[in-house]
């Protein structure tokens, strides 16, 4: 028997190879990657960090009193 190990990042190719495997007849063991493992972010992901990571800094800033933040009321009649 012989053993071979795959790596896969997405849940949409994981499907597709097992289906491949389930449709060759061959037995295989999926392993969960811990979840203490860390990858780099996608784009999106980095994305929405930096977005969230400003937002925090602004947060702060207002609370020290240095910035002046507009209005909830007048950012949504903006919208």
């Amino acid at each position: 028997m012989t053993t071979l190990t795959v790596n896969i990042d997405n849940k949409k190719s994981e499907k597709a190879v097992k289906a491949v495997l389930d449709a060759l007849g061959l037995s295989y063991n999926v392993e969960p990657t811990p979840v203490d493992v860390q990858r780099p972010l996608n784009k999106a992901e980095q994305r929405v960090y930096n977005n969230m990571k400003r937002s925090l800094e602004q947060i702060k800033l207002h609370q020290e009193g240095k910035i002046e933040l507009p209005d909830a009321r007048v950012l949504l009649n903006d919208l």
